[in-house]
């Protein structure tokens, strides 16, 4: 098992979730049972080569006003998500992790990352030929104020969205997210 392995559960082990009326606070905690019965399964769990599924660290970056949410148009999926990725053998822990992808993706500097995790989502991805799961670990990120950002090489697009206004293709997940940050 590796350090991140262990971080990982760690944080699994430690989260509750912390926002949402009670149905979406029970769902919320089965799908924490859920990653941890993964990670207990799979000592590669962290790692994108653990086939069945692994688990990812993701972000969604809100300006300093709360107003604004920077968003990705994916250019693998086609659809304007949060920022993140793999975990990485130099990510020291998923928190460091989930930062690293939001700023390589963002080009912003002086992101703060909240404290812990904010949801989860179990999600299936073309990883593998035969298909795979990302267990994604969802955190904010708060962009320091006149932060300027940069499209990275992943994304077709990188703008700002006022949290009332999101795209179209934005689905469930970025928008529970943004109402995560709103209520953080």
């Amino acid at each position: 098992m590796t350090d991140l392995h262990a971080d990982v559960v760690r944080v699994l082990e430690g989260w509750k979730p912390p926002f949402g009326d009670p149905d979406a606070r029970n769902a919320q905690d089965e799908v924490r049972r859920e990653f941890l019965a993964h990670m207990a399964r799979h000592p590669d769990g962290v790692w994108r080569e653990c086939r069945p599924g692994h688990i990812t660290a993701s972000t969604l970056v809100v300006n300093s006003a709360r107003t604004e949410v920077l968003l990705t148009l994916h250019r693998k999926i086609g659809g304007w998500l949060q920022l993140g990725g793999h975990c990485e053998p130099q990510d020291a822990s998923l928190a460091a992790a989930a930062l690293r992808e939001a700023a390589e993706e963002s080009g912003i500097e002086g992101l703060v990352l909240s404290d812990g995790p904010v949801q989860l989502d179990r999600h299936r991805v073309r990883c593998h030929p035969e298909g795979s799961w990302h267990l994604d670990v969802e955190y904010l990120a708060f962009a320091p104020e006149g932060a300027l950002h940069r499209i990275s090489e992943e994304s077709e697009d990188l703008r700002w969205f006022p949290v009332d206004a999101l795209p179209e293709s934005a689905d469930h997940v970025v928008r529970s997210l943004v109402t995560r940050a709103l209520e953080y």
